[in-house]
């Protein structure tokens, strides 16, 4: 049975009985009473089951048989010939080249028009567009299965690992404020991805996450476009300890090889000979990756991963969520406290580019807005009620530098991305002697986030003296150009935040990665998939990471966060 612990042992909600109010209210089911109320994952969480046998679904809206009305490929083939079919075909090309268009692209627009002419049509992304990109105008999405709240590369990962199992069993919608990415924490982030972790999930995300990038070509590829490449670099992470930290290193590393990562434990000896540009002085021991670490270029890995969900069926909507409605269900039991009230979200308010608002009715919500997820809670009273309904979702922006300077001394290609002690890095960018570098700040240093403008006192002052000390090269480094953006960051013990909110049964968190988000997407987005097909983690157990711990005061810190 699937037990849901709201704070305490005593405290637990049945989410069977949660999850079967919730559907049985959905947008696309209607609540049949002589169902027996139990969960079966052998058919999905979207439909009932009966002694084994699926009931008819009623209640189906019309916006969904109209669809139908529409589906398929524009180029149906209608030619005996096959030489004919080719000749439409171009010829249908050409006229679209030049703003014309077929006989059958006029119909199906016609027909488009007819059923919707009373609906939405702008600031959305779907599949099957009628100019064959993968973006167009169409209806506006006012039901849903799942709506994503962002579309980064985590929102983006949880849509295509929901797309990709469901296929069009399932309909997401994707709600996103910056359709331009200007200020995404995915694209502004150095893109790195490591096992050097201390936590055992946080090394297996981080795995699979690079299996994911490995297979990416295969899994992202979408017919017509271009091969997705995500630029990968495997040179590398190289971590450094001092002489106060090299214990909690050398426990790291056995925790890593436990797991399966490829690393290597190396002394001040080794690492001098290894890599001989390094200063060692102050250094004890360090510890290199072998294999699957390295970086990648995070707009590719962005842009193929959103290709790819609309592709799918995925829709984009570009606006911001600034209402979320919902209703107490009067029928959840608990036990051990008073009266506990769980609620469900049943729509959310949407504000578009033009001040317009619209509204989507939705079964599911899943709130993956990075570094702005603690205010979208506070749509829904998270950390402004009583009770466990006033600690909020404690994630904030955190603004974070980085800084591209050139050393033509520097180090070559044998240079991973180093850490040292004192939090500061560095690693290579391309073949010209340059390099990315950047230190997280003290708590006394954190800079103000209501901008991403860059100090560059804080390079000269703090990076550029640590960077110089570990590689006498950089001495002579000059600073080419800066930007910032933001971390997630998670002030209770900066790890992420999965899984379903104790007092919601149906709001899904993914947020809160205090930087290392971009490289743990890819599992974390199959992880929430799971959990709303299956109700269950099935391949990585990340129950730590759940809201719960917060409500126990138990955090769980990851050692060596940068």
């Amino acid at each position: 049975m699937f037990i849901k612990t709201i704070i305490t042992p005593k405290l637990a909600v049945n989410c069977n009985k949660l999850w079967h109010r919730q559907l049985s209210n959905s947008l696309f089911v209607r609540k049949r009473s002589s169902l027996e109320p139990h969960r079966c994952f052998s058919c999905t969480p979207f439909r009932y089951c009966e002694g084994g046998k699926d009931p008819p679904i009623e209640g189906k809206r019309e916006l969904t048989a109209d669809r139908e009305k529409i589906k398929g490929p524009i180029y149906k083939t209608r030619y005996e010939n096959p030489i004919s079919r080719t000749v439409g075909i171009l010829g249908d090309d050409l006229k679209e080249y030049f703003g014309l268009q077929s006989r059958r692209v006029r119909r199906i627009v016609a027909t488009t028009e007819r059923i919707f002419s009373d609906k939405k049509t702008e600031n959305v992304e779907r599949t099957k567009p009628i100019d064959h990109e993968y973006k167009a105008k169409s209806v506006w999405p006012g039901t849903c299965d799942v709506l994503i709240i962002g579309a980064g590369a985590m929102g983006s990962s949880i849509a295509y690992h929901l797309q990709e199992r469901a296929l069009q069993g399932l309909r997401v919608v994707v709600v996103e404020q910056d359709y331009s990415y200007k200020r995404a924490s995915t694209v502004l982030s150095v893109g790195g991805i490591r096992q050097q972790f201390s936590i055992p999930e946080n090394i297996h995300l981080s795995l699979y996450g690079m299996e994911f990038l490995r297979n990416a070509p295969k899994n992202l590829a979408v017919e017509g476009a271009d091969t997705p490449e995500m630029h990968f670099n495997p040179a590398g992470y190289l971590t450094l300890a001092s002489e106060e930290g090299v214990e909690n290193l050398k426990s790291n590393f056995e925790i890593q090889k436990d797991v399966g990562a490829k690393v290597e434990f190396m002394s001040a000896g080794r690492l001098k000979k290894r890599f001989p540009w390094i200063n060692t002085e102050g250094i004890a021991a360090g510890v290199m990756g072998l294999e699957n670490e390295g970086w990648f270029d995070p707009w590719s890995f962005l842009s193929c991963l959103r290709r790819k969900a609309v592709s799918l069926g995925t829709e984009f909507v570009n606006g911001k969520v600034t209402g979320l409605g919902s209703n107490i269900l009067d029928d959840i039991v608990t036990e051990g406290i008073g009266n506990v009230s769980i609620r469900n979200i049943r729509k959310a308010e949407v504000t578009l580019p033009d001040g317009e608002k619209r509204e989507i009715e939705c079964a599911i919500v899943v709130l993956a807005a990075g570094a702005w997820s603690g205010e979208v809670g506070k749509l829904l009273g998270i950390g402004q009620g009583n009770g466990i309904m006033g600690i909020p979702i404690p994630i904030e922006p955190r603004k974070r530098y980085v800084y591209c300077i050139h050393a033509p001394d520097g180090p070559g290609l044998d240079c991973p991305l180093v850490i040292n002690p004192n939090n500061s890095y560095f690693r290579r960018e391309g073949l010209g002697g340059m390099y990315l570098c950047g230190q997280s700040p003290k708590d006394h240093e954190e800079p103000p986030i209501n901008d991403l403008e860059v100090d560059e006192d804080y390079f000269q002052n703090c990076v550029w003296p640590a960077i110089a000390h570990r590689v006498p090269a950089f001495e002579n480094a000059k600073l080419q150009s800066s930007w910032a953006g933001y971390y997630d960051y998670n002030t209770f013990d900066q790890n992420g935040i999965i899984g379903l909110h104790p007092m919601f049964s149906n709001l899904f968190l993914a947020s809160g990665f205090s930087g290392h988000g971009i490289q743990q997407a890819a599992g974390v987005g199959r992880a929430i998939m799971e959990c709303i097909l299956h109700g269950e983690f099935t391949t990585i157990n990340l129950e730590r990471f759940a809201f719960e711990r917060i409500l126990m005061q138990e955090p769980l810190f990851e050692r060596y966060i940068v």
